[in-house]
């Protein structure tokens, strides 16, 4: 029998402790924190696969384990060589270039097995907010590079998630490709049971990236603790004001990103939510436009892929 007390002070907004006793496997260690935890209506789903990050990154003599600290320079160097700002303001990736150059390909897939030596669950609020948005973007990279040629994110599916996840063909975002001290991750853990549910930042939509056109860009360096607000914030902005965010047609009617649809609670749980979000963004070209406006009549979403020169 041991003992195990795991701080998950990265969830900033709980800072919970969690100790339980069990038997040596870790699969009992989960299972009794589950069963406690979730009785006491203290840990959520995404929580609890915080914790387990947090048992599974450390040997249970107290060491922390050894983390390989990833080429921010090199993952930098990548994005300003492949990913260009078009005149129309949406920011496209040369997929077709970066497949033909091998050391370039290289250069990712060692930036994504840095990454994922790392430990988050030792981390503060914003490295840990910095470390699964940078993972979730690369990762989706080479998602895109592995498949390439396609004409959209969603022509790619969804693998080893059984014949019953109807869900797996509208895209890659289920496979659990992803391997964080020992959990192994889909794209959609990181957004879904990780970043939206632990950080609740609705800026958080405007960080990652689904390789569309209809998505919020992709930045061209990474994400940086220190920046972190200032560009969380810049992202923000520049999505709300762009056409694909929000637009209003000649009778004044207002159609906004799906993205407002789709996670409606994260912007405040309904239409005068979602315009209330927009307005502390907005231009003040958008900003009279807005005035008055108590609904939205519609949301529209770009699924083709953000490519430079299209496909």
């Amino acid at each position: 029998m041991r003992t195990v007390t795991v701080a998950l002070h990265w969830i900033w907004r709980h800072k919970i402790a969690v100790t339980c006793t069990a038997d040596t496997t870790d699969r009992a260690i989960v299972d009794s924190w589950r069963k406690s935890a979730m009785e006491a209506g203290i840990m959520t789903r995404g929580m609890l696969i915080v914790a387990v990050l947090a048992l599974l990154g450390r040997n249970f003599l107290g060491a922390p384990a050894l983390q390989a600290q990833p080429s921010e320079d090199g993952y930098r160097d990548l994005l300003g060589k492949y990913v260009t700002v078009a005149a129309s303001g949406i920011n496209l990736v040369d997929y077709a270039k970066w497949k033909k150059n091998k050391t370039d390909l290289q250069r990712l897939d060692a930036y994504l097995a840095a990454l994922q030596s790392r430990q988050p669950s030792t981390m503060a609020r914003n490295q840990a907010f910095v470390f699964w948005v940078n993972l979730y973007n690369a990762a989706t990279l080479k998602i895109l590079l592995d498949n390439y040629p396609v004409k959209s994110i969603r022509d790619i599916k969804s693998t080893g998630t059984g014949l019953l996840d109807f869900k797996a063909s509208s895209g890659p975002w289920r496979t659990k490709h992803l391997n964080v001290e020992g959990v192994v991750l889909s794209l959609d853990d990181i957004e879904h049971n990780i970043l939206r549910p632990s950080f609740k930042d609705p800026r958080v939509h405007y960080a990652i990236n689904c390789a569309s056109i209809g998505c919020p860009n992709l930045k061209r360096t990474p994400w940086t603790e220190k920046a972190l607000d200032a560009d969380l914030e810049a992202a923000a902005r520049d999505y709300v004001n762009h056409p694909r965010g929000a637009s209003t047609g000649q009778d004044g009617s207002l159609r906004v990103s799906s993205i407002y649809h789709w996670f409606k609670e994260d912007f405040g749980g309904g239409d005068k939510g979602v315009i209330a979000h927009l307005l502390k963004y907005a231009s003040p070209e958008l900003t009279a436009k807005l005035a008055g406006k108590t609904s939205i009549a519609g949301h529209d979403y770009d699924w083709s892929l953000n490519a430079l020169g299209g496909k």
